[in-house]
């Protein structure tokens, strides 16, 4: 069996907030007591928003907070002709296919349908057109994929100190998903599986506002021939008004608080974290999975 293997995986297109330190802090606890290895890898797929200077801002919040991490980091952006060629291949074999549908079309289009993230769900409208010559998105097939692999799909959950239990994904909720953006040649969803599997990750800890993507990320390993991790979707950290700490809410960062003269010990305690062993946890106010 492989050795376990984390990942801390943030976009830097914004600064980090106590919601990224937690789920740092804690998947570096979870890979100490699981004698694994932590990786940090940098999800920039996204050309308009994700800087350099974002990048080199995370990893100094990160080494504040005490967390260091095995050399070379991997930055997606460096990987896009990776995940170029997972696309041709999905699109040779029939389970992609382009789609020009505006946001506006797709909102007016959809009705009432939703994806499990609460965007409007794509009807499949540009589904059997030519390719075109204009820009274009890539769309899964989900009806041509749930052919190819047709379940049942599940996969295993665990938390710290807990027995793993088997969940079961139903990727047909997120309907014909973007595979790959207009502008870049991948998607979160489809960059996330094969770095995973090219990494080795053994054991994904995130926050509990992706935990519907893993039922599109197992029929994507699947249909990838791609190993499946064991997930834990840990609880979110929310403001005083019960809203998950977000970038685009621009929640205080941890560059704020440590101007403000808080310290990285303070900070770690405050999270529930690098207390005497025994001690009880309270972590500040995750919402449980």
């Amino acid at each position: 069996m492989s050795s376990p293997r984390l990942r801390f995986a943030p976009s830097p297109n914004g600064r980090l907030h106590l919601g990224h330190a937690y789920s740092a802090l804690l998947n570096a606890e979870i890979a100490r007591a699981l004698r694994g290895d932590l990786l940090l890898r940098i999800e920039d797929i996204d050309p308009a928003r994700c800087r350099p200077e974002l990048t080199d801002a995370l990893v100094a919040d990160l080494a504040w907070l005490g967390l260091t991490f095995p050399e070379p980091v991997w930055r997606q952006s460096a990987r896009m002709s990776t995940y170029r060629a997972a696309l041709d291949g999905l699109r040779q074999r029939g389970l992609i296919y382009p789609c020009t549908c505006t946001r506006r079309e797709i909102l007016a289009a959809a009705g009432e349908a939703r994806d499990p993230d609460g965007a409007p769900l794509y009807p499949g409208t540009c589904r059997g057109r030519p390719l075109p010559d204009t820009p274009h998105a890539w769309r899964l097939d989900m009806a041509r994929a749930l052919e190819v692999c047709p379940g049942p799909f599940t996969y295993s959950a665990f938390a710290p100190g807990e027995p793993g239990r088997v969940c079961t994904a139903d990727p047909a909720r997120w309907g014909d998903a973007v595979l790959g953006r207009k502008d870049v040649p991948t998607s979160y969803h489809l960059a996330v599986v094969l770095d995973d599997a090219a990494q080795g990750i053994t054991h994904v800890v995130r926050g509990q506002d992706l935990e519907a993507a893993t039922d599109l990320h197992v029929l994507l390993q699947r249909l990838l021939g791609l190993p499946t991790p064991r997930y834990h979707h840990h609880g979110l950290i929310r403001d005083a008004a019960g809203d998950k700490l977000s970038k685009s809410l621009r929640s205080e960062a941890l560059a704020a608080l440590r101007e403000r003269g808080a310290s990285a010990a303070e900070l770690r305690a405050r999270l529930g974290f690098g207390m005497d062993e025994g001690e009880a946890r309270q972590p500040l106010h995750p919402t449980p999975p």
